[in-house]
């Protein structure tokens, strides 16, 4: 069996990109399908095309609605690496800018004016995502020359806007109904606030982790030091978020966890110090989904991080992350808030993957949003 993809970096992650119909001629259920291209389970992914850590073990997966409101729609799978596993809990913003590309370099989309306007949405959460691609003349440029921080070369420009990002996992902006709330992890008492905007997160103080407040840079050791009870947190904040029955239960990729604290007083370039865990691990960069959900928290009273970003009600949020300052920003577009981030994106490779062995004709139930 062949199966046709593009090899696609996204923002500071690298996704596997499919057409739903190319899926489906293996006959297999995608949950079973994914994790043997990707190679897993095995930390190496030596024998699939897995890139053996969360920010590279991903897949988007796209068709063409015949109609409707919006121009593409996609499924974002989170491939596990050390498990044969395939999370379809949440989307991932990074990959969601590799969506308006592709539809642009395969013809769906035909470029008009200096910025092109795709409308998406990814069916993880029904999420509605406006993508300003940059066309100047009506066109992609010659050769990618857009920059940003946490890739060292240049993609093509690409803004993506969450539409009304608010509950679109949860039902609700606050899923507890409280600004913040107190979990009782490793021995301890965390003033957490849970938010669903993007997707789930779960805001954790850095000073109640005992990070140094002026040295960002030595974060990730302390970090490192705390993941087990950090798991803990995340996973009560899933059963309070109404997104598992069961602490056991919870996913891998929802809710997210992001560890923030105020700028040290010599760092004006930004509003917050942040940390995000993926997959159980800090995240070299910043999960999209989830600065969208930082954005929100900071404009809500009550919040950890609205005390910490000054109740921040401007256009823009300065996030400092391990690869750098991220921009967010907001606007009304069409009687709607989008709350988006610039990225950048490029096609890497187009492929055939080959597919060694059947997997059989028999098509299992896959979860929703996954179905083909």
């Amino acid at each position: 069996m062949k199966i046709e993809a593009e090899w696609m970096r996204g923002g500071t992650s690298k996704c596997w990109v499919f057409e739903a119909e190319h899926l489906q001629q293996a006959g297999a259920s995608l949950d079973v399908l994914l994790p043997r291209l990707f190679g897993s389970p095995d930390s190496r992914q030596i024998d699939g095309v897995g890139g053996a850590a969360s920010t590279t073990s991903k897949a988007v997966i796209l068709h063409r609605p015949a109609g409707g409101d919006v121009d593409v729609e996609f499924t974002f799978a989170q491939v596990g690496i050390e498990e044969a596993v395939v999370d379809w809990g949440s989307n991932c913003g990074n990959c969601s800018a590799v969506v308006g590309l592709y539809a642009i370099e395969k013809g769906w989309v035909i470029p008009t004016g200096d910025v092109t306007r795709i409308a998406t949405r990814n069916t993880n959460t029904g999420q509605v995502i406006i993508q300003r691609v940059s066309t100047p003349g009506g066109a992609l440029p010659g050769s990618p020359d857009a920059l940003m921080p946490g890739v060292p070369f240049p993609g093509y420009g690409i803004g993506i806007g969450f539409q009304d990002p608010a509950g679109k996992t949860t039902g609700a902006l606050l899923p507890t109904g409280a600004a913040t709330d107190t979990i009782t992890a490793g021995g301890t008492r965390w003033t957490v606030s849970m938010i669903d905007a993007g997707a789930p997160v779960v805001i954790v103080r850095a000073e109640e982790l005992g990070l140094d407040l002026s040295g960002y840079a030595g974060w990730h050791a302390g970090v490192e030091r705390h993941l087990d009870t950090l798991e803990q947190v995340r996973r009560q904040a899933a059963v309070r978020m109404g997104l598992a029955s069961t602490t056991g239960a919870a996913a891998r990729a929802i809710p997210k966890v992001a560890i923030v604290a105020a700028p040290a007083l010599q760092d004006p370039a930004c509003d917050v110090n942040v940390m995000m865990l993926s997959m159980g691990r800090p995240h070299p960069a910043l999960a999209i989904t989830g600065s969208i959900a930082l954005t929100l928290a900071a404009r809500t009273p009550g919040t950890v991080l609205h005390a910490i970003a000054g109740g921040n009600q401007g256009t823009s949020l300065w996030l400092r992350t391990p690869a750098g300052v991220i921009e967010t920003w907001s606007e009304e577009h069409d009687g709607s808030l989008l709350v988006g981030v610039d990225r950048t994106a490029r096609t890497i490779a187009t492929s055939t993957i080959h597919l060694p062995e059947a997997l059989g004709s028999v098509v299992a139930a896959s979860p929703a949003g996954a179905t083909l």
